[in-house]
């Protein structure tokens, strides 16, 4: 009985897309018919517009036998350019282009029978006239049929779907910006009748623009006639639509909606879009990547092909904010292989499971393993021998390695410089290491550990054949432990909000943008480089907290209070990247900086390593600080004033005139 059943089922299962094949059929032939019809209609009409209406009997026969040949030509070109195989529901511009495309090109034999073919054959010869009006009759009429068929579609879409949702259950909303991303969000909130918005009208800051209509909806100013507009119209959500916006802009508009007050949504950005996360008509609420407004990063995808494609590459940190946008982006590129090293099982779990949804062709080889365990990590180079390996394994929390030196160097100094070896002894072709903007002119541990690892990369690059690059950038909007997550969270319980210092500004970039940057420098290097991302203007801590604070619609030190705690261990007011010295210099990329800064021989570094190694050990906290501040002339790190015996042995190696004490 169970087998009948299922027999049954896959008949089922069958006869569904027979059906939808037959009524697809009976769709194209009666599209066919109608066509054939229109440009039937359309010769005849050219005739009749010709000898205006009085048409001669000779003209009649001369008509009949044309008219056959005449549409089979027309009817050819609309097929040749593909206009039959466009779903007419999303046409364009590109798609109407092939009509205009197939009426030229119809009309080229047509006159050129007429020109070329001998009296005798008067009847195939087509009056130049009766050829031009129905051309233009012709092909306007096909295309009109679609747009009356795409019209009707739309209509009952909207209808089916305003059913599902009344409209007493709409949200009356203006949108800001009437381009082209108000344009496409507009259009698709109408297209989707389901949607709970009700688009009264645009607001829009080009003087020029107001009074006109996009889509049957009037600009009815600009952004500083929301308050007006909302108030006469009983707005109840602005959307913002802008496909480039500054932060300040933004920051702006999120002023006057709060002032209003009414909410404030925006559509997604084009990133968010391409990478499938969100619809065109997922209007969210304002995030803190919004308001970095920066442009998209352009990339040389030939390069980066060459770079990853068909190449077995190895991220390390793999489970981490950047490591994991990494793995996302070599995975697009189509490696080999990918294998994913990280030591958090869970995080490692998290972006295999991912990746193998999104990418299902791309063979990956998630491992559980500390990247600073050379037992561990020498037979696995060996056994799957990686072409490329990013390295994005790191501390970074700059308090946290104040508190831990010994673990700071262990993990950004030593275990990148065991990959870089294994890299060059397995014939790795490119290495690229994550850096910080923290390394320029360290003042904490975390700091002076990536600035070390710089030079140690700088060292391999002398000793092996593999292409050793690092790239240096800021804080990454997003990441695990950086401040926009820990705003939130304060924000969610409900405060205080904690700021260190009103005057702290800090460089920030998204999580996507520094990834693809990364890949795109590693691309380019030829050794040995330190490359040093754009990172636009740097934002005041204290404006990002104001900002989430009033996007939650609170208002900051009024009904939320901010702290300010004081700037802890190893921190400062403001990062550098020195990307206007003299010391940089310019790349093909105009996002990406090389920097001209000077090595340490091999010797130096070797010695360097082994004092480290022994300090490290033992864990000598300040021992570590004081032997950072004598090795790296540019560091200034702080020391305990109770450490005399750290501060007596600096002395030995030099450097104790540079030690900074702190309390």
């Amino acid at each position: 009985m169970s087998g009948e059943k299922a027999i049954t089922a896959s008949e089922e299962l069958v006869k569904i897309p027979s059906r939808f094949s037959r009524a697809r059929f009976a769709v194209r032939t009666l599209q066919f018919a109608l066509d054939l019809g229109t440009l039937a209609a359309a010769f005849v009409l050219a005739y009749l517009l010709r000898f205006e209406f009085r048409l001669p009997q000779r003209e009649v026969s001369d008509l009949l036998m044309q008219l056959p040949w005449v549409v089979l030509i027309q009817f050819a070109t609309l097929a040749f350019f593909g206009t039959y195989s466009f779903i007419w529901r999303y046409v364009g511009f590109e798609e109407v282009k092939a009509f205009v495309y197939s009426a030229a090109v119809s009309a080229v034999p047509l006159l050129a029978f007429r020109l070329l073919l001998p009296e005798p054959m008067q009847s195939f010869r087509v009056p130049i006239s009766v050829i031009l009006i129905d051309t233009i009759l012709a092909f306007a009429g096909i295309l009109g049929l679609r747009v009356v068929r795409r019209g009707f579609y739309e209509s009952q879409e909207r209808r089916k779907r305003a059913s599902q949702l009344p409209s007493a259950d709409r949200k009356s909303c203006l949108v800001v910006g009437a381009g082209r991303a108000g344009s496409l969000a507009v259009r698709e909130i109408l297209g989707r009748g389901n949607m709970e918005l009700d688009v009264k009208g645009f607001i829009d800051d080009d003087a020029s623009k107001h009074g006109s209509v996009l889509h049957g909806f009037k600009i009815l100013g600009g952004t500083e006639d929301l308050p007006r507009v909302v108030r006469e119209l009983g707005i109840v959500q602005v959307v913002l639509a802008i496909a480039q916006i500054s932060r300040a802009d933004i920051l702006r508009i999120i002023d006057i909606c709060h002032k209003i007050p009414v909410k404030l949504r925006i559509i997604p950005g084009l990133y968010e879009i391409l990478q499938g996360k969100v619809e065109v008509t997922r209007i969210r609420s304002v995030h803190m990547e919004d308001l970095l407004g920066r442009e998209p990063v352009s990339l040389d995808e030939a390069l980066l092909g060459q770079l990853l494609t068909g190449k077995i590459v190895g991220v390390t940190g793999a489970g981490g904010s950047i490591g994991s946008e990494l793995a996302r982006q070599v995975a697009r590129f189509k490696p080999s292989k990918l294998l994913l090293l990280e030591r958090a099982e869970f995080a490692l779990f998290e972006i295999d499971r991912e990746l193998r949804r999104s990418f299902p062709d791309v063979p990956l080889v998630p491992l559980v393993a500390d990247v600073g365990d050379e037992a561990l990590m020498r037979p696995l180079f060996a056994e799957y021998c990686p072409e490329v390996v990013l390295h994005a394994a790191a501390h970074k929390h700059v308090p946290m390695m104040e508190a831990n030196p010994a673990e700071a160097i262990t993990n950004n100094v030593f275990a990148t410089r065991l990959l870089a070896q294994l890299s060059g002894e397995c014939g790795v072709s490119v290495f690229v290491m994550i850096s910080t903007d923290k390394a320029v002119r360290p003042t904490s541990v975390m700091g002076a550990s990536k600035r070390v690892a710089e030079l140690v990369i700088q060292d391999m690059a002398r000793r092996y054949g593999t292409r050793f690059v690092a790239v240096r950038f800021g804080n990454v909007i997003g990441s695990a432990g950086s401040v926009v997550p820990i705003f939130r969270e304060q924000i969610r319980r409900g405060g205080p909000v904690t700021v260190t210092h009103p005057d702290m500004r800090r460089y920030f970039m998204t999580i996507p943008e520094a990834a693809q940057l990364v890949l795109q420098a590693g691309a380019m290097g030829e050794g040995a480089e330190i490359f040093i991302l754009d990172m636009g203007e740097p934002v005041r801590i204290l404006d990002l907290a104001v900002a989430m604070i009033t996007l939650t619609g609170l208002k900051p030190f009024e009904e939320m209070d901010i702290v300010f705690t004081g700037l802890r261990p190893g921190e400062k007011l403001h990062e550098e990247l020195e990307l206007f010295g003299e010391e940089i210099a310019k790349t093909r990329h105009p996002k990406i900086f090389t920097g001209k800064i000077a090595s340490y021989s091999t010797e130096e570094i070797d010695a360097a390593i082994a004092r480290l190694t022994e300090l490290a050990r033992h864990g000598q906290g300040d021992a570590i600080r004081i032997f950072l501040n004598s090795f790296l002339p540019e560091a200034k790190l702080g020391v305990r004033r109770e450490s005399q015996e750290q501060i007596l042995a600096a002395e030995e190696l030099g450097g104790a005139g540079r030690v900074t004490p702190y309390s």
